[in-house]
């Protein structure tokens, strides 16, 4: 996720430090105005506005527009994907949202004598990518007004015209129904450094998206902080897979939005016993497999000075072809495949890459895999995500409690399954934690579990007090007393 970083800028002079201070509070002041007359004690208010939110954005000339916009603002992904990604993942969080209490009496458990009570965290602070410029601002909003808050959004620069259009749509419809605009804002321009670091120190809670940097300065603001780990997903083909739905899957998740996701596969690892039927299965998909010399090229264009080239990520197949000056015949493929024989480091083709390259490495076996997977993620990801493609249920329980990830998707295109799926029970988000693998606080999706605080009434019930022998017991037993 290193390029879905804020720009900031370095520039700024003194003489302007305090104009980003007065401008975050008067935003703040704003925010908690709205909070005041927001009905956010009435969950059907709540979720009232929560759906204002969410058709804001998945009206289909707004879903087509906004997606329109973020291409043309950041020059990244494509715009049939930025549809999908506008409504799907919209549709996906609202189902989720509607279905859970956030405000008043969230749970009664008679018999343990609680209570809880859902309250708001307060003015939430949201530092948005320039990958998801539209949606992602929408998806914390919803969560954010979900648990009775106001949000304060700071756009990456790169996409800043389209956020602001995009919080545009999100008061004009909180209006619509009576709720008050300011529980949506978005920062003032200039997009800046300073103006971003300072809603950061004034707000209530930060939802930090984007690079590890921006996440680690938000960490040690001193305001409480949410933010994400960094993806770089592995996935691992064994030799009972089905091996053409496999890679018709990988296929369909890698080229989504040209691979801007942080969910996008980055590697493939596959079994020797049926590497070469699950190359020619991928070939079939729309991979191309490049040549030695072709993977030099890729290497080369890929990498600069030892940052990613941003003339490249995210771009077509056809473009990255022609870059990359790969065979002409490479031009129809849908995605390029660079065989290694060892994982590298930071900045070579195991590092997270943003684009429609794919990295196949060759196992021996399924230790063998595992071991690959877990150097993968040592270079970028640990934390955050893996895959496999298998029959056989036992393997994927032994790559989950092998692999330190929060989540392992068996048998799914990984893009679509791993920030929630209709058809898996991870909720639905833009953001995914990866726990303190990642130096995350949270090893879970990005939920509306985040956005309240709970009030705990507490009442006495009859007793629950075991024996010592309950508890000592089994350690008497073994050891005396």
């Amino acid at each position: 996720m290193a390029l879905q970083a804020q720009v900031l800028r370095e520039d700024a002079q003194p003489a302007a430090a305090a104009e980003p201070k007065e401008a975050v509070r008067a935003a703040v002041a704003r925010a908690r105005a709205a909070m005041e007359a927001y009905e956010n004690h009435d969950q059907a208010r709540v979720d009232d506005a929560v759906r204002a939110l969410a058709w804001s954005i998945y009206k289909p000339e707004h879903a087509r527009m906004l997606a329109e916009l973020a291409v043309a603002d950041t020059g990244l992904g494509n715009v049939a994907s930025k549809i999908i990604k506008n409504t799907r993942k919209t549709f996906g969080t609202l189902r989720d949202l509607l279905r859970a209490k956030t405000v008043g009496v969230i749970s009664e458990e008679p018999e343990r004598g609680i209570v809880k009570y859902g309250k708001p965290v307060g003015v939430v602070g949201a530092v948005c990518p320039s990958t998801n410029p539209a949606a992602t601002p929408v998806n914390k909003a919803m969560m954010a007004l979900k648990g009775g808050n106001a949000v304060i959004i700071a756009p990456s620069p790169a996409g800043a015209e389209t956020t602001r259009k995009t919080v545009e749509l999100m008061r004009a419809e909180l209006k619509k129904c009576g709720h008050p605009e300011d529980l949506v804002q978005i920062l003032p321009p200039p997009v800046s450094k300073q103006m971003t670091e300072e809603m950061i120190h004034q707000v209530d809670l930060a939802v930090v998206t984007g690079s590890q940097d921006n996440v680690r300065r938000a960490m040690q603001s001193g305001t409480v902080t949410i933010g994400v780990g960094a993806g770089n997903v592995p996935v691992v083909i064994d030799s009972t897979a089905d091996l053409d739905d496999a890679a018709q899957k990988i296929c369909a998740s890698k080229i989504f939005d040209n691979a801007t996701s942080c969910s996008s596969e980055n590697a493939i690892v596959i079994l020797d016993d049926v590497y070469e039927e699950a190359m020619a299965a991928l070939q079939r998909a729309g991979g191309w497999r490049c040549t030695e010399e072709e993977r030099d090229n890729v290497v080369n264009t890929l990498w600069i000075e030892g940052k990613l080239n941003r003339t490249i990520i995210a771009k077509d197949a056809s473009v990255l072809a022609a870059a990359m000056n790969l065979r002409d015949d490479a031009k129809a493929a849908k995605f390029f495949m660079v065989e290694e024989n060892a994982v590298g480091g930071k900045h070579s083709l195991a590092d997270e890459k943003l684009s429609l390259v794919l990295t196949v490495y060759r196992a021996r076996d399924f230790d063998d895999a595992k071991r690959i997977v877990a150097a993968i993620l040592h270079v970028t990801g640990k934390g955050h995500s893996v895959g496999i493609h298998t029959k056989d249920m036992g393997r994927a329980h032994e790559l989950a409690e092998a692999t330190d990830v929060v989540r392992v998707l068996v048998n799914q295109a990984h893009t679509f399954g791993n920030g929630g799926g209709f058809n898996n029970a991870l909720p639905f988000t833009l953001s995914m934690a990866g726990g303190t693998w990642a130096g995350n606080t949270m090893s879970d999706n990005l939920n509306y579990k985040n956005f309240i605080n709970i009030t705990h009434l507490v009442t006495t019930i009859p007793e629950d007090k075991p024996s010592e022998d309950e508890l000592f017991g089994p350690y008497w037993e073994r050891y005396g007393k």
